[in-house]
């Protein structure tokens, strides 16, 4: 089975509200998440222990510009980013490197199992 590991805080906090139900990747990494495949959702830094908080279900995969971002991929990613803008600068914050516009992402839209 594989995992889908969160590493801010902040993460963890809409993951267990279930306000978060969509993660943006740099890079093109459809195939190790294809649709309909069963993953943990887990939260805790690279190279630790991580917590597992449930089971879910990838609904959807898909690759995009960065700028070609929906307001909705947004909203479910993190509601506190309301513009491309504002994610391009989260993740130079979080990756530690230029992000452009013209960046590929994958985009992975993910629904809890009961």
């Amino acid at each position: 089975m594989f995992a889908l590991n969160f590493q801010l805080p902040n993460h963890e906090k809409l993951l267990i509200s279930r306000q978060k139900n969509c993660t943006i990747r740099l890079g093109d990494i459809r195939d190790a998440y294809p649709e309909n495949s069963v993953v943990w959702i887990t939260v805790g830094e690279r190279f630790h222990q991580k917590h597992k908080l449930y089971m879910a279900v990838i609904d959807k995969v898909s690759i995009k510009k960065f700028s070609d971002l929906t307001t909705h991929d947004l909203d479910h990613q993190n509601p506190e980013i309301k513009t491309v803008e504002e994610l391009l600068q989260f993740f130079a914050t979080t990756y530690q490197k230029s992000v452009s516009p013209d960046d590929i992402v994958t985009v992975i839209y993910f629904s809890e199992i009961l």
